[in-house]
């Protein structure tokens, strides 16, 4: 790699700029290239739902569980996923412990094409049970769908209920993605039955994903690490950490439209009283007046284990808990926020890639949608290009590896940073606003397909693929709540590598702080802050496959692995 053009200021008092990173920097297994590659708003089951792995792995999922049949029936014991809605009392809580199972699924609001108006879903049944249902018995699997479940903070947190995960339905029915029209609750939210859908993978449905699973690893207990979207959990897998309201490098406090409140208006069962993305979407954890913050702390007091630092939350901090766009340019200047704009400020914290560059180990941030010296239009979102985000990256030279996903694909024959992160462009990622799964499936084939052509860097490299968060679709599995900003339901993780074990199923507890534990034993770097979850120990699994004894822990992927004979 030639050496960094860099800017005008001092490389001395930027550590990170310090070394000059290699493709060949030490590794302690055969791993030598890490790709990482991020769909969207998928969860476990809405994709593994039905999925039956080889002789001698088990897996836990819908179908396993008897909750349907391979078919995508209603299965022995449908009745451990059937939504319920809870007795209130007029305040926000994230543990009803009563509650009432609904009699039938209500019709679920989608568009017919991108761009079109919400309207009911007349293809599926009026008369379904309140539970998961199979998608792709009423539409085909490549079919464009914007049946997109609400998949915000306060609400996830609602919808896992204390664990129960019994909640998906009522959260998008009650609150949706945010009471923008405050004063009319009445109003709808056009959100709630399509969470409960799910793909067909033993009907034929994720054939590709299928397919990889079968032949490398997969985990059953992977997580995204914030409840809710998109921005966060994207944050979250270049900082290990969620992002704060900041003036000039210091932790403020925003203006009071941008604190989101979760209690319900007067009068509501639980339309939020400040939400949504032109809202409220900053919490300020540490002080239990605040809105939404008692009833999420009181429930981390019920556990029988002690929270990461307390629940992870600063004095004084206001963390950003939902999707705003970055306060950067694509080139790097300081954005002007349009009209009803609201953007994420500039952050000062620790990353994934001022770490690697200040340990000499070279990486790229490859982003679909960046052409050259622009982007394209419908394809790129700088709310999936966390980087841009950090004042380290966008005001040096570093802000030069942040590059397209062309450079990608060029890259894997003239030669590929030992760590690259891509996201796919919007209308590839998977996310139901966009498209289908079926168009993240050939993206990630896109990909394995070119790095496979190349034997010498397959013989060097892992991918994994992997999705930010589960879009607000439901999933049965266990959630560990670390701290007070997550975990949230489980995502689809594959490891595709010669050195990824054949046809296993991992049970090991992980997160997205599991990507970046993964990369530090692997490359001998530390954590990336006191802060950051890549502190918490691996896990021990003695008692459950899935639950840690030793709670709160994430792996660090290494069992989806076999590197000695």
């Amino acid at each position: 790699m030639p050496a960094l053009r860099l800017p005008l200021f001092c490389a001395a008092a930027l550590p990170w700029l310090a070394a000059i990173p290699s493709a060949t920097a030490q590794t302690t297994t055969p791993i030598k290239n890490l790709i990482v590659v991020v769909g969207e708003n998928t969860s476990f089951d809405t994709l593994f739902a039905t999925y039956q792995p080889p002789q001698g792995s088990s897996v836990r999922n819908l179908l396993s569980a008897g909750i349907v049949d391979a078919q995508g029936n209603p299965g022995s014991a449908y009745a451990k996923a059937l939504q319920k809605f809870p007795t209130t009392d007029g305040k926000f809580d994230v543990d009803f412990k009563q509650t009432t199972p609904y009699k039938a699924l209500p019709r679920p609001y989608a568009r017919a094409e991108k761009g079109g108006p919400k309207r009911i879903d007349d293809k599926i049944p009026a008369d379904l049970p309140a539970g998961p249902f199979p998608i792709t018995k009423y539409r085909a699997y490549t079919d464009y769908t914007d049946s997109n479940p609400v998949h915000r903070f306060f609400q996830m947190w609602q919808q896992v209920n204390g664990g129960r995960n019994d909640l998906f339905l009522w959260a998008g029915l009650t609150s949706g993605e945010g009471a923008k029209d405050k004063k009319d609750p009445t109003r709808g939210t056009y959100y709630g039955s399509e969470t409960m859908g799910f793909y067909n993978m033993a009907a034929g449905d994720v054939p590709y994903f299928k397919q990889l699973a079968q032949q490398y690893a997969i985990s059953d207990n992977y997580h995204q690490a914030i409840m809710g979207g998109t921005m966060p959990n994207y944050f979250f897998l270049a900082f290990g950490d969620v992002a704060r309201y900041q003036e000039d490098g210091k932790t403020t406090t925003p203006p009071e439209l941008q604190v989101e409140n979760p209690e319900p208006v007067s009068g509501s069962a639980n339309w939020y009283t400040n939400s949504g993305y032109s809202a409220g979407s900053h919490v300020a954890c540490a002080d239990e007046t605040q809105p939404g913050v008692s009833a999420i702390r009181r429930y981390l007091k019920t556990l029988p284990y002690k929270s990461f630092n307390d629940g992870n939350c600063e004095t004084g901090a206001y963390y950003l808990v939902n999707n705003y766009a970055s306060p950067y340019t694509f080139k790097g200047g300081k954005k002007t926020p349009a009209a009803n704009q609201l953007l994420g400020t500039i952050q000062t914290i620790p990353n994934i890639a001022t770490q690697l560059q200040a340990a000499g180990v070279s990486w790229k941030w490859y982003h679909g949608g960046r052409d050259g010296a622009g982007v394209k239009k419908g394809e790129y979102a700088s709310d999936t290009d966390p980087l841009t985000f950090s004042k380290q990256i966008m005001e040096s030279g570093l802000s030069r590896q942040l590059q397209g996903d062309a450079d990608f694909f060029a890259d894997v024959d003239k030669g590929l940073p030992a760590i690259s992160f891509i996201s796919p462009p919007l209308s590839q990622t998977g996310h139901p606003h966009y498209g289908s799964p079926a168009y993240f499936e050939s993206y990630v084939k896109n990909i394995v397909d070119k790095v496979q052509a190349n034997p010498k860097v397959w013989e060097q490299t892992a991918i994994l693929v992997t999705y930010d968060e589960g879009g607000g679709y439901f999933d049965s599995g266990y959630v560990q709540a670390v701290d007070f900003f997550g975990d949230g339901t489980r995502v689809p993780m594959i490891a595709v590598s010669k050195w990824a074990k054949s046809g296993h199923v991992d049970h090991t507890y992980y997160d997205h702080a599991s990507i970046h534990k993964f990369i530090q034993r692997n490359w001998n770097l530390k954590a990336l802050s006191a802060r950051s979850r890549d502190n918490l120990p691996n896990p021990v699994h003695s008692k459950d496959a899935y639950v840690p004894d030793n709670r709160p822990a994430v792996g660090d992927l290494m069992n989806l692995f076999q590197f000695k004979p």
